[in-house]
């Protein structure tokens, strides 16, 4: 199953404020955040949903495992 694309601006509309779902996304790919409560309102410590933390993981507590407690909802689209 492949998974749609989405640009930068339609991932920034996820945040949880914006729009009911949270999301954000590592290493291209966009993941729902939305059911956890350490993402309340799309912001997680010092973190915003509704963009790209692959940058950003380096400096978290946990791996990138945590990412597969959630759901892929898309692909975000290189140079958007």
């Amino acid at each position: 199953m492949s998974l749609p694309s989405f640009n930068r601006f339609q991932l920034a509309l996820r945040n949880g404020i914006d729009r009911e779902e949270v999301w954000c996304a590592y290493k291209g790919i966009i993941y729902d955040v939305s059911s956890s409560r350490l993402w309340k309102k799309g912001q997680h410590y010092e973190h915003w949903a509704g963009q790209d933390l692959t940058d950003e993981l380096k400096d978290a507590p946990h791996t990138s495992k945590v990412f597969e407690k959630f759901k892929a909802v898309g692909v975000l689209e290189e140079n958007s």
